[in-house]
């Protein structure tokens, strides 16, 4: 069986991709990252992908804050067919993707998010779950669909919210633990598959 072929698409530090690529590195994570791709000229996750001589691309978004613009869309589902990937993994990637990219890799796109979904999908989750006065948070690795923070879940790790508490430390203590769970989950992928 050969390694997953994984395109790991991010916006910002790469702090996910990292703890991917080590995974792969170690042996861990029977996977090879085909291509990493940021929609940021300026994110370290390329730097991160160069520094483990993973292939490499920024993609200019467009015009739209919060997707990209569908002919940029689709620009990036080629690139990642060009590059053979079989499993798309979202790593701190900014953008709702719509159509284009959905219909190219059904169940096939993964995300991970800081809490505990369905509980506080959006931004700045640790936040919210905070203000809510939670005890318990963590993350979620979750299949992409339509909806934004939805879709079916893979798998979770939960994280104390301790009384002393502030938006950092449990921000902090949240990302440990999505950098062990999601390489965990990917794994999951890497059995036998049809191709």
């Amino acid at each position: 069986m050969n390694p997953l072929r994984l395109g790991i698409l991010g916006s910002g530090k790469g702090t996910n991709c990292r703890a991917i690529l080590q995974a792969i590195r170690s042996g861990a994570l029977d996977a090879e990252a085909r291509v990493v791709i940021a929609d940021m000229l300026d994110a370290s996750i390329l730097d991160i992908a160069r520094e483990f001589s993973v292939p490499n691309s920024y993609l200019p978004p467009g015009h739209f804050r919060t997707r990209l613009e569908p002919a940029v869309e689709e620009e990036l589902v080629q690139l990642l067919r060009d590059s053979e990937v079989e499993l798309v993994v979202l790593a701190g990637f900014m953008r709702v993707l719509k159509a284009p990219m959905l219909k190219a890799f059904p169940r096939r796109i993964l995300n991970i998010h800081p809490s505990l979904l369905p509980k506080f999908p959006g931004l700045e989750a640790w936040r919210q779950a905070l203000a809510a006065g939670e005890t318990m948070t963590g993350c979620t690795v979750h299949y992409v669909d339509e909806k934004i923070d939805h879709g079916d879940i893979i798998a979770q790790r939960e994280v104390r919210i301790l009384p002393d508490d502030t938006p950092e430390t449990l921000h902090a203590r949240i990302q440990v633990a999505e950098r062990e769970l999601y390489p965990a989950a990917i794994s999951q992928f890497c059995g036998p598959r049809v191709v």
